[in-house]
């Protein structure tokens, strides 16, 4: 059985044209940079629990590559089809009563398929099963999506290692406005929905704790690319999108929280402490002068 459809697959890759399908898969890999691997410490941040997240698809090399690569030939459609992936995403009620206004939103404000670990399963699972040649296929389509969504991006200037050192910049800059609980400027960093939740958090910690320290040791353990999305706004007008990139930090950190006295009253600024983050930011690709913003946070739960 696995013979007759690794020969149908090969048939597919011929015919179908596999080549840009193939790029795509390798340039979505390309995008998961890990510097290095330390032990984990379970710790909370100022706007973030410590979680531990898993590689969201274990691409194999050589022989298997090609095999993933021919099964994309049935989504060769979908990669060339760009309201597939712009406007599958439901935006909330009252952003979809807008109409022909929302193209001029600033934020969805939501966020699209937001990113949870695969499950592992073993090599024999995922190829010689039915159920592991559908979940393949569904990793593929996952991936596929990423690597469009970042090849839109690239038209329109993108660089990886810049907007990296931007997120690390907008990472640092956002902790530090939430410690010192500085919302005018905060504002600019985050969309609108987002502003509301930092500032519910700022009000909650202020009523805990009088004032905290929080500093980011440099450089970053890692950061790397999870998913990458796109979220169209106007069925006639393709090129209105916004991009959402989630990322995962993982740093070091110090933490002090202090009382109304001055007093120490949880963490120690003198031990650094390992923390993971999820991020996703948002950019719009039609608005003259967007930037980066955070549109979200997401909370991985442990293994």
């Amino acid at each position: 059985m696995a013979l007759r459809r690794l020969q149908t697959l090969r048939a597919l890759y011929w015919t179908a044209g596999i080549r840009e399908s193939s790029y795509l898969l390798g340039s979505s890999r390309s995008y998961s940079n890990a510097i290095s691997h330390v032990p984990e410490i379970n710790q909370r941040s100022i706007s973030s629990c410590l979680n531990n997240a898993h590689k969201a698809f274990p691409f194999i090399r050589g022989s298997m590559m090609t095999l993933r690569s021919t099964m994309a030939a049935e989504l060769l459609l979908f990669s060339n089809d760009t309201r597939l992936v712009t406007t599958q995403a439901k935006a909330p009620p009252q952003a979809r009563q807008m109409g022909a206004l929302k193209v001029s939103m600033l934020s969805p404000g939501f966020i699209y398929e937001p990113y949870a670990p695969r499950e592992p399963i073993s090599f024999w699972k995922r190829w010689f099963t039915g159920s592991g040649w559908k979940r393949t296929k569904e990793d593929i389509i996952l991936e596929l999506k990423s690597a469009y969504a970042i090849n839109k991006l690239r038209k329109s200037g993108y660089s990886k290692q810049t907007f990296y050192n931007e997120a690390v910049n907008r990472y640092k800059e956002i902790n530090t406005l939430m410690a010192t609980g500085d919302k005018t400027s905060l504002r600019k960093a985050v969309t609108e929905r987002m502003y509301s939740a930092l500032k519910t958090e700022i009000k909650q910690r202020e009523s805990m704790w009088s004032k905290v320290h929080w500093e980011m040791v440099e450089p970053v353990v890692k950061i790397r690319t999870l998913r990458a999305r796109l979220i169209g706004v106007d069925r006639n007008d393709l090129s209105k999108v916004f991009i959402q990139l989630t990322l995962e930090f993982l740093t070091k950190q110090k933490f002090e929280a202090y009382d109304s006295k001055g007093s120490v009253v949880a963490g120690d600024k003198a031990k650094e402490v390992l923390v993971r983050d999820v991020w996703v930011f948002e950019k719009s690709l039609f608005h003259p002068g967007a930037y980066w913003r955070l549109c979200g946070r997401i909370s991985l739960k442990s293994p």
